[in-house]
């Protein structure tokens, strides 16, 4: 059985595959010896969910832990909304929504939806300026797109000769001391 996939690394994968590898490196260890600003304030963002401290209007379900046994995933969900049937992923801010954004959501929706849980609409909101955008539900595309996520991150090799990354990710990746594929050392 392969271990389970974090939700939150789907979007990490996109970036770069290796900073999974580079993550689990140091998971042992405290976050702030390699988190830097983006990373600490994302966490400080979602210590509301966490804490269950969003809202107390029953409405709400708050950090649920979530499964998919299709997919092999695992996460907690930030929001979602029982009267409207809606799941709210919170960003500290969204300046442009990342196909890993969207996968995220849908890692959401799919564990929901196994859950039992009825599923009408997805939003990413960004908290730095109070904006939601709405994400369109998976169809058959991004569905197929989704599930070619999950077996590449299954079937991904961080030893495979002749993996490439752009040198602009580099630039911006918290581990490219670590990383023998970075350009920009």
């Amino acid at each position: 059985m392969e271990p389970y996939i974090q939700i939150s690394q789907l979007n990490d994968f996109i970036f770069c595959p290796k900073s999974i590898f580079f993550h689990k490196l140091y998971g042992k260890y405290s976050a702030s010896l390699y988190h830097d600003l983006p990373q600490t304030a994302g966490k400080l963002a979602h210590e509301v969910i966490d804490k269950n401290k969003y809202s107390s209007r029953k409405r709400y379900i708050q950090s649920l832990a979530l499964y998919s046994e299709k997919y092999n995933l695992c996460g907690k969900l930030d929001i979602y909304d029982i009267e409207t049937c809606s799941i709210i992923e919170r960003k500290n801010r969204v300046k442009k929504i990342y196909d890993g954004y969207i996968y995220q959501l849908y890692a959401q929706y799919f564990c929901m939806v196994e859950m039992e849980y009825e599923v009408k609409e997805l939003f990413l909101h960004s908290l730095q300026d109070n904006k939601r955008y709405q994400i369109k539900l998976p169809d058959t595309d991004s569905t197929a797109s989704f599930e070619a996520l999950i077996k590449a991150i299954n079937n991904f090799d961080p030893e495979e000769k002749g993996f490439t990354q752009n040198p602009e990710k580099c630039r911006h990746c918290i581990y490219n001391q670590l990383c023998d594929s970075c350009s920009v050392h």
